[in-house]
This record gives structure tokens, sequence and C-alpha cells, in this order.
């Protein structure tokens, strides 16, 4: 079996320059390289912003107690820039986040309408 090496001719190839690349074949290996970057980018943006958030401290500075007053039963507690809220029954008792001292109670009105 005679190589094609040897002589293009006889297996009906002839040597000649090379076909011009087709405009969509272009096209698309560009919009491929272009996605192939956005991709890129995108992937290490998360990663970024994902390291950042996680190192970022989860809890607000809290005080060493907080004392409840006789009878209040705490229902649920949120935080604030430098508050804290506790809700208790009919009330929400505000509390400092440095100190830990009642600021304020406010009364919540709980009858039937």
């Amino acid at each position: 079996m005679p190589d094609m090496r040897d002589d293009p001719s006889e297996f009906g190839a002839e040597p000649g320059p090379e076909m011009p690349e087709p405009a969509n074949l272009k096209f698309l290996r560009r919009l491929v390289t272009v996605l192939t970057v956005v991709m890129i980018a995108g992937v290490v943006t998360v990663i970024g912003l994902l390291v950042i958030r996680l190192q970022a401290p989860s809890l607000p500075d809290l005080p060493e107690s907080i004392t409840l007053p006789a009878g209040v039963v705490a229902e649920a507690v949120t935080f604030g820039g430098d508050w804290i809220a506790v809700v208790a029954g009919d009330e929400i008792l505000i509390y400092g986040a440095g100190d830990g001292a009642l600021r304020q109670r406010i009364a919540v009105g709980g009858g039937a309408e």
C-alpha cells in the first residue's frame, strides 16, 4: 500500500494553499473563547465573595449577661447595631448591646379586635 506522503497526487489530493476558515467557524471560536474567559472570571468572583463573606464576624458584640425583669420569659431575641431586643409576651425590651442595661420597654397591644 503506497504512502500518501510519497506522492499526494496519487490519492487525489493536490498540494496547494489551505482553504480559508469560514466566517461562522471564526465567530464560533471567538465566542467560545469569550465564554471561557467570562466563566473563569465568574468563578473567581464567586470564590472571592465567599471567602470575604465567610471571614466576616457572624455575631455582634454581646454583653456577658442580660437580666430580665421578674416573671418575664423571652420568646424571641433580635440584634441591632447597638441594641438587643427581647420579645416577651406583650412587650418588647430594648437592651444596650455593650452593657446589657435595659434602655426601653415597649408595650405591644395584644387584645382581640
